[in-house]
């Protein structure tokens, strides 16, 4: 498994080198907690400070590649290692990201409320900071297709298909 810092376990739980709590299962394309030993996806590497284009760029991919779970952890890691003023953007995206992955996953209630409490968290930055498009994301787009994906999930009760279903964090979203 790459993109994890070795771990240990410790009186019954998993830690990293540095001795912090840190799940080591694989995980699969939806961020579930596999066997250990059994067959996971790359995880995002937890930590890494990116530019924020580099946090874009990669939370797209993962979108792409119906891996919401991990484009969650990238926005997770701009929103903690970013300037303070942007914290709650990065942390409305990484809740959309999560919104997705429960709505995959076939939790409807889940993923509808993550989904909408994400728009709304992207809506209070925007608002109260004036950037409607920040780093060339199209928020406007992004939290109408929340919206939209929220009331779909609701309303059809199935799990949603990630890929078809990611949004384009670029230019027109859907």
């Amino acid at each position: 498994m790459t993109g994890t810092p070795k771990t240990r376990r410790a009186g019954g739980r998993d830690r990293d080198t540095e001795g912090r709590a840190r799940n080591a299962r694989p995980r699969d394309g939806l961020g579930r907690p596999l066997p250990y030993g059994a067959a996971g996806v790359e995880r995002a590497p937890e930590g890494v400070v990116r530019r924020p284009a580099e946090t874009v760029r990669e939370a797209q991919a993962l979108l792409d590649a119906g891996r919401p779970f991990h484009a969650h952890e990238v926005f997770e890691d701009a929103w903690k290692s970013g300037p303070e003023d942007e914290r709650g953007l990065w942390r409305g995206l990484a809740q959309l990201a999560v919104g997705l992955t429960h709505a995959a996953r076939g939790n409807r209630t889940g993923g509808a409320r993550l989904l909408r409490r994400g728009a709304g968290s992207v809506d209070e930055w925007t608002a109260r900071t004036g950037r409607p498009r920040p780093h060339d994301l199209d928020l406007a787009g992004i939290t109408g297709w929340a919206r939209e994906l929220a009331a779909a999930v609701e309303h059809d009760g199935e799990g949603t298909d990630p890929v078809a279903a990611a949004p384009r964090l670029h230019g027109r979203t859907g």
